[in-house]
């Protein structure tokens, strides 16, 4: 089969496309016929040794993918070859073919109002869906009427947090770096927009708020904008710490927190998927029925080959991504 290998710690070039052996299924996994993987923020920390967890080299980037089983390990009891799923992997989607753990692995729908699930939908559906319905609703307990506003709105998991927030009852203040973004979280249902680079932000939160300042802040993006985000809490405000796509881990003034008796809460999805499996598969099932239901629908930037999945790295590097980018594997 035919892999995207890191050989070495570095940019999205120097990723190589070679022939190697197909996985084995182990004790509670199955290897998957990868049809799509979806292309993510870690996949560019991963190969630039920045991310928590390094696998050994040489290793395949691509944490999430959707296929059909090709084989079964021992101690699967809920998948069998020929079913259509998507999963956690972590790494290794870049690829033909992957090994995943069972548990972390679940079949696609295959009916609903808005028709059975596509690869595609399903390669870009836990990473963006998972992560911010984790954050809104086990971290923040986002409730409707509150206000919400999102960091890097219209990057994969931004769009995610603009809908879910939408459908959870929030008015959602959609944040971004450029016109065309807003427009399309507009689209998806943000109430309000703010243009960080030419707007200052904390001055537009105040007058969208007349003063009372937002309840929820998701942030995947950190950097400068995340102190006057955190200024511009509400009392008993939740900063959600999702992430620092702008590059810089921000350093936060704690006395913030206590004035405004506001919480700043990590959001780990990853490892919540891992820790408390029932509750994430719990998440999936209200995930699912709002994708089948037709009222969650991902924005697909683009769609590269197995051989482009460097660019769609670098694409995603250089925040030229509007919603979800995905490698299509054959």
């Amino acid at each position: 089969m035919k892999a995207i290998l890191c050989q070495q710690f570095g940019p999205p070039e120097q990723l190589v496309l070679k022939e190697v052996p197909s996985p084995k299924a182990g004790n509670g996994q199955v290897v998957i016929q990868v049809e799509a993987c979806g292309v993510n923020f870690p996949d560019t920390l991963m190969i630039e040794g920045k991310y928590q967890f390094k696998p050994p080299f040489p290793f395949s980037p691509g944490g999430e993918v959707s296929g059909t089983v090709i084989e079964v390990g021992e101690g699967v009891e809920h998948l069998r070859v020929g079913d259509a799923v998507f999963s956690l992997t972590g790494h290794g989607g870049f690829a033909e073919e992957v090994v995943a753990n069972a548990a972390t692995t679940l079949p696609m729908p295959t009916s609903g109002a808005a028709g059975a699930m596509d690869f595609v939908t399903a390669a870009s559906t836990m990473y963006t869906y998972g992560t911010s319905y984790h954050a809104l609703k086990d971290r923040a307990n986002l409730q409707a009427g509150e206000t919400l506003l999102v960091m890097g709105a219209a990057g994969g998991v931004g769009l995610a947090a603009v809908q879910l927030g939408v459908l959870m009852g929030a008015r959602v203040i959609a944040a971004a770096s450029s016109e065309e973004k807003l427009a399309v979280c507009r689209a998806m249902g943000a109430a309000e927009t703010i243009n960080y680079t030419t707007e200052n932000l904390r001055d537009r939160l105040k007058e969208l708020t007349n003063g009372n300042g937002v309840d929820v802040i998701y942030d995947p993006v950190g950097d400068r904008y995340a102190e006057p985000a955190i200024r511009s809490l509400a009392w008993k405000g939740r900063y959600l710490v999702v992430g620092f796509a702008a590059g810089q881990i921000p350093n936060i003034p704690l006395n913030l927190a206590l004035l405004k008796g506001a919480s700043i809460v990590g959001v780990f999805w990853g490892a919540f998927a891992q820790r408390e499996p029932e509750m994430s598969q719990q998440n999936f099932r209200q995930i699912l029925h709002w994708i089948t239901g037709g009222q969650l629908k991902q924005h697909i930037y683009r769609l590269y080959s197995l051989a482009d999945a460097p660019e769609a790295l670098r694409d995603l590097m250089e925040r030229r991504v509007v919603g979800k980018a995905v490698v299509v594997a054959r």
